[in-house]
């Protein structure tokens, strides 16, 4: 477990939500991290991890990528390793995006999702989408690294929008 006073180093994201009805088509939400370098930290993204991938260097995986909702814990999973990223990097940006925004899907039309932040045992930070529940994706963790040690902090976001993954992927690194 990484002592948060002296930096993040390993950071896990989960993220989980109830199955739509018997008959309806499958909820699905994803995990992105978007990844900025020192020189553009609020521009476009150097890379996204996304849909069961991982970063060119894999220090960000996903590990489990669901497309229902079904089983029990944390549907989908995030591993972030802050401490291993390459010294160019200095942000990255965490949002969770509803798969299905053409069938006029929002937060607030899945049950019980939530996404968990946390540095090994303690829990960063907890959204059940409550606030955000007209949006079809939320930005919902900023790491930054510092100028000076390269610490690795956390602050909590939660900002919503209503638009389609392309452009929330554009927009997601905006958020100030």
């Amino acid at each position: 477990m990484s002592n948060i006073s002296k930096g993040l180093k390993k950071v896990e994201v989960g993220l989980k939500w109830d199955p739509s009805p018997l008959g309806a088509s499958p909820h699905d939400l994803d995990i992105i991290a978007a990844t900025y370098t020192a020189d553009d930290s609020h521009g476009r993204p150097d890379y996204l991890v996304h849909f069961d991938s991982r970063s060119p260097d894999g220090t960000i995986t996903l590990s489990r990528d669901s497309t229902t909702g079904q089983g029990f814990g944390y549907d989908e999973v995030m591993v972030l390793e802050l401490d291993r990223l390459a010294e160019r990097y200095a942000r990255v940006v965490v949002g969770v995006a509803v798969q299905q925004p053409a069938d006029g899907r929002i937060f607030g039309d899945i049950e019980n999702a939530s996404v968990r932040i946390r540095d090994g045992y303690t829990v960063l930070a907890e959204h059940d989408f409550t606030e955000v529940a007209g949006c079809t994706a939320a930005v919902v963790a900023e790491f930054t690294r510092a100028r000076q040690g390269g610490h690795w902090s956390f602050r909590e976001v939660l900002h919503g929008f209503d638009t389609d993954l392309a452009s929330f992927t554009s927009a997601m690194g905006a958020v100030r």
